[in-house]
């Protein structure tokens, strides 16, 4: 069968020999979950207590959320996010009512120093620079198979970007720091004519703005977005706030990991980052926000009386007992794989989700959010066994970028947007301090077998 362009065909169809076919896959592939406690497998690279399993060093981003006991005893803690060692509720607190702080909190990721106004605006300027992607290359790529999903689309530009470079594979340090502030540049770039191309292919009316060079990230990404470019200092700033409490969030998540991984490899940045983003767009890392708003819609249409704690803890204890909405089981924004107590970023978070809500009219929804948070945590605990839970700054963030007039396809881009900045501080230092290609160990616990020749099969 050849690839057709009309993607209602049956190219997409689950046929009987694909069930057939996955029938056969099931019988010879199953796993014994017991079998990983009897190799002492650290599933998920996490010991048995919810540590981390340490496979590297850094000097970028570092999470504190737990102390331990001479007696290996786990107590949680209030949460810590530090950039190269600076809290980062000070980076957001050292710029209120004066600037935006994106573009410093990028600077101090790669470079480990916070900038002088002058290095600061000297690095602005280097990054307008860059902010412009190649003649024709939203026509020519973007434009090209119309997105049903912005983070493919956005890796697919991403890859082809290598196209254009004339030094795509040196992994030189200079040449990797050049690539990866061009990149940072243009995430926002790309993730706004993504979202613009998918709009377009839904009957919308297309238009483009080109980015402004004196304006930061936060502002260039609500110009790009809107049709009339207008956008109040308080969504802009909270934006700002947001790229910044997602810039990086440790070595250890799963994007910034496969990050180290794939550039342990050797292999150049685009691809790189291009995995980072594939890694990202999943439901249990990036796209963590998005379940949260599909989430709250249904307790919206469900909940007859938000204000009621009675009504909101049945409809959370139908979704916990897999009842309800996805069936999962799952309320989603609440728990964190490492904050154990509190989350820093939603605290942080905290200020600008009220100041918005007033400045929006959506108090009512504010209230809701905060009675499926507290009783949500209740209801958790007390099945999880735990004495503490922490709220993910998820839980929030789709809240927030639904008031500033996002729409839900660029909430994980935008994501993206901000995190690329610790993507590429990270990738710097594999390159220059990692030198080893990382390849963890797995054993395999198929039976060994003669070859059976075709006629006795």
């Amino acid at each position: 069968m050849v690839w057709k362009e009309n993607r209602e065909n049956a190219y997409c169809e689950i046929t009987p020999a694909i069930l057939a076919l996955k029938e056969q896959w099931e019988k010879k592939n199953y796993i014994d979950p017991k079998l990983y406690k009897e190799y002492n497998v650290k599933r998920g690279l996490r010991d048995e207590d919810g540590r981390g399993v340490l496979t590297g060093l850094t000097r970028v981003g570092e999470i504190q959320s737990y102390s331990v006991t001479e007696g290996e005893h786990i107590i949680p803690q209030d949460g810590m996010l530090y950039y190269r060692g600076i809290d980062c509720r000070e980076l957001v607190k050292g710029s209120e009512g004066r600037r935006f702080a994106f573009e410093e909190t990028a600077y101090l990721l790669l470079f480990g120093e916070l900038p002088t106004a002058a290095q600061l605006e000297a690095f602005c300027q280097q990054l307008a620079s860059y902010r412009t992607l190649p003649t024709n290359f939203f026509r020519d790529v973007i434009m090209k198979a119309p997105p049903r999903d912005l983070m493919n689309t956005m890796q697919r530009g991403i890859l082809t970007l290598f196209c254009y470079d004339d030094k795509p594979n040196d992994i030189g340090l200079e040449n990797v720091l050049r690539q990866c502030l061009q990149l940072m540049s243009n995430m926002p770039v790309l993730a706004i004519y993504a979202y613009q191309a998918w709009r377009f292919s839904q009957g919308e009316s297309l238009f483009i703005h080109v980015p402004k060079p004196e304006l930061s990230t936060a502002e260039n990404f609500l110009r790009m977005l809107r049709e009339d470019c207008s956008y109040t200092d308080l969504e802009a700033r909270t934006l700002d706030v947001a790229l910044i409490l997602h810039a990086d969030n440790g070595g250890g998540n799963n994007s910034t990991f496969t990050n180290h991984v794939v550039t342990s490899s050797g292999t150049d940045t685009y691809s790189a980052i291009a995995a980072s983003m594939a890694s990202l767009k999943g439901p249990r890392h990036g796209g963590a926000n998005s379940k949260v708003m599909a989430m709250m819609d249904d307790v919206k249409e469900h909940v007859r009386d938000w204000n009621d704690e009675g009504c909101v803890a049945d409809y959370l204890t139908r979704i916990l007992n897999k009842d309800a909405f996805d069936r999962s089981g799952l309320i989603y924004g609440l728990g964190h794989a490492v904050y154990t107590k509190t989350d820093p970023r939603c605290e942080v978070f905290r200020a600008y989700v009220n100041h918005l809500a007033a400045e929006k009219g959506r108090e009512d929804e504010l209230a809701l959010y905060a009675n499926v948070e507290k009783i949500g945590k209740q209801l958790l605990m007390e099945r999880q066994h735990k004495s503490v839970l922490s709220t993910n700054i998820d839980f929030y963030s789709g809240f927030v970028y639904e008031m500033l007039g996002l729409p839900k396809e660029l909430y994980t881009p935008l994501f993206a947007v901000a995190r690329i900045a610790g993507w590429s501080a990270h990738r710097m230092e594999e390159l220059s301090v990692g030198g080893k290609l990382i390849r963890p160990r797995y054993e395999c616990v198929e039976e060994h077998r003669p070859y059976t020749s075709m006629d006795r099969r």
